[in-house]
Parts: structure tokens; sequence; C-alpha cells
């Protein structure tokens, strides 16, 4: 890297994502998910959760050539069997409460020459045999954490006048940028005061306790209805222990949970999705009594509607989020083709899952309890945005009172 004082500023950024990100503790497991191209980065994760006492930290390393390759030449039959030992060690590990560290990195568009139907199978298949960690997950179980790393190709993408190296140093200058690390702050300082501001936003939003919010835009006309007794949530989050800790990083967003029964209208994507390896570009959905009835994309259409039919629950939603236009993400007009930073430029919905913890006592309920206040169930959770600088968000009281909440894609 010829990025000035790299090391340095990715010593920095492991640290913050060991520390205000999953918030190690002493004899935690700790499991990381990390690209084979972001050894250095996975190597001072490793050593700043072990200086945090954690027990045992595990790797699974990816490589996206080698999925690619399966899928391509793999029979159905391997590729939709997932090994049975995968999910007992799914188990094993939600058993131990280990934590989760998502270091993403890969390609947005690695699989875009594989069939989307062996795509699809292979996700859902996959969905379903990691189904325990992602119920700790979505319920906050254990700490987790999602956080980027930049690949070469994915920054090539991003930046596609810079190729290898060049590209690779400006795309780390961006998440360095966006995850508060520079050579002259302290970031955890600066990590604090961002989470205090977002817990202010969210603790308005509860206090107005809104029925429904309403999106309108040029592209976009509707109406969601929140779940009863919903709860909305900031930056930090709490495990089961008792532990904070920040799930994103980047994140600029307040979010809650839906009430899947009572979504109306029409919805079109301001960013591409990258979904399974795959761009799906200009999604548009329209719903009618809480369920998509139509949906369309410009690229990555027959992914999106095999995700549509994951299971009954894909066809909702699970969570809502309001994230301001004028965020450093949005305002730095640079598309990242992945969620976890796009998110966070713009307004996002989710398709699929409600987490409960975004439902008061949801985390101590069953699913039928949780479905009866309006969550939704399903086996996926896949963001995308729809967010904009020309977006007006109000907030509909139970009495009709309408409150504004967002105008021009910001804060009301």
């Amino acid at each position: 890297m010829t990025l000035a004082n790299f090391d340095t500023l990715l010593a920095k950024y492991a640290d913050i994502i060991t520390s205000i990100g999953v918030n190690v503790q002493p004899g935690q497991d700790i499991l990381l998910y990390a690209d084979v191209e972001q050894q250095q980065l996975a190597h001072l994760i490793i050593d700043s959760a072990y200086k945090r006492g954690a027990n045992h930290v595990i790797v699974d390393w990816s490589d996206s050539y080698i999925t690619k390759e399966f899928l391509k030449h793999g029979s159905e039959e391997s590729i939709v069997n997932v090994p049975t030992s995968t999910t007992v060690r799914a188990k094993e590990l939600v058993a131990r409460s280990t934590s989760r560290i998502s270091l993403i990195s890969a390609d947005p568009d690695a699989l875009g020459d594989v069939d989307p139907d062996t795509v699809a199978k292979y996700s859902k298949a996959q969905a379903h045999a990691k189904k325990p960690i992602m119920e700790a997950t979505m319920n906050n179980d254990v700490s987790w954490l999602v956080v980027a790393g930049a690949g070469q190709k994915w920054a090539e993408k991003v930046f596609p006048d810079l190729k290898g190296e060049a590209a690779k140093d400006r795309l780390w200058e961006e998440i360095f940028k966006i995850t508060r690390v520079s050579i002259d702050n302290d970031p955890v300082e600066d990590w604090k005061k961002h989470i205090a501001l977002l817990t202010e936003k969210a603790a308005w939003m509860n206090e107005n306790n809104f029925k429904e919010l309403k999106y309108s835009s040029p592209r976009t006309e509707l109406t969601v209805g929140l779940a009863e007794d919903h709860i909305w949530e900031g930056a930090d989050s709490k495990d089961k222990a008792g532990n904070y800790f920040t799930a994103n990083m980047p994140t600029e967003e307040v979010f809650t949970a839906p009430d899947y029964r009572n979504i109306h209208g029409t919805v079109t994507a301001t960013k591409p999705l990258s979904h399974g390896g795959v761009l799906i570009n200009d999604i548009k959905l329209t719903f009618k009594d809480g369920y998509v009835v139509d949906a369309s994309a410009s690229t990555g259409e027959d992914v999106l509607k095999h995700l549509l039919d994951s299971d009954e629950g894909a066809r909702s939603l699970g969570e809502v989020s309001l994230v301001p236009d004028p965020s450093p993400i949005s305002q730095s007009g640079i598309i990242f083709y992945n969620t976890l930073i796009d998110e966070n430029a713009s307004d996002h919905l989710a398709l699929g899952a409600a987490y409960p913890f975004n439902l008061k006592n949801g985390t101590q309920m069953d699913d039928k309890a949780r479905k009866s206040k309006g969550q939704n169930l399903s086996i996926i959770h896949v963001d995308f945005m729809m967010g904009s600088a020309d977006m007006d968000v109000d907030g509909i009281r139970y009495d009709g009172t309408v409150v504004p909440v967002f105008r021009n894609g910001d804060w009301a």
C-alpha cells in the first residue's frame, strides 16, 4: 500500500472493530469471516481481540473464486445439500455464545456470470443451514459486527478510473474516513459522540410512537405501518450478557420493525443492491396488504425474484430505517456497491425477517407472539436503499395527526 500511515490507520481500525464494534469481553470466543485478501487486517483484529482477553478467535476464510467455480461446475445435489456438519457447527458456535465479525471486501458482482437460478438455490440452502447463527444474531443473543475492507476488484468497481493499488488506496481512504479513523483523532471518542447523537434521534421517534410512516418522492409513494410496541434503535445494541456493541461500522441510521400486514404503495431503489455476488439495479416493488405483488429490476431481476420466493416472509418487510441525506457517505457522492456502506447513505428498507429487539420484550417472545404484533418472519434479511435528497417522510400518529419527520431527505 502507498497510502500514508496505512499501517497505523489499519491498526486503529482493528482496535475500534474489537472495542466499539463487537466489544470483545474477557473469555469470549470470536468468529471472524474474512476474505483471503484481507489477511493483514484479519491478523490485526486477531491481535487486538486477544489483547482484550478473547479466549479463541476462529477465522472462516472465504474466496469468491472458489465459490464461483463450485457453482459453475458442481452438481445441483452438492449445491443445495449443505453438509449436516455446517448446521451442527452453527449450533455449537451459538451454544458457546460466539460473537461474530463479518469483514466484507469481495467483488460485489463476483457471481454475476453464474446462472441466477443456481445462485438462488445456493443462497437459500446456505441460509437454512446457518439458520441458528442468523437467529442468534437477529435476537442479539451475541454481539455482532459487519465492517468493510478494501478488496481490489471491489475498489476498481467503485473507482473505475483507477487500477490495482491506486484503487485500493482510494477505497481504504474512504473506509477510514467513514469509520472515523484518522491519524489526528481518537476514533473511540468520535464514535461515542456519534452513537449519542443517533440515540437521541431514536428516542425522539420512540416518544412519538407513530402508527405509520409515509414516504414520498418522485419515485416512491409508500406507506409503512409500524409494529405494535415497536422500538427505534440507533447505533448501539446490547447482547444477552448485557454488553453494548455497534453492529455496523459505518452507521448513520435509526431503525425499527414495520408491521408486515400494513404496507401499501410503490418504492423504487435509489442505489444498486449487491446480493449473493450479483448486482441488482433499479429495483421497483409494489406492495399490497403488506406483501410484494409486483417486482422488477433493470439487471439481476431473476435473482431479485428468487430472493422474494425464499419463503412467505421474503415478500414483506422486516426493517424500516431513516438515514439523513446530508450524512457523510451520501455527500461523498460515491456508490460503493456494498449494502453495509450504501445503506448508510440513504433511507432503506429490508425484505425478510424483523429484529426481535425492535419490539418491546421481543427477545423473550416466540415467533407466534412477535408475528401477532406485526413483526415479519423469514430466513432472509436483505436491505435495499430507497432514500434521496428529494424524499419527504411523515409520521402518522394513532389519532391521525401528521408529523413531519424528514423534509428533502433530512430530519425535519
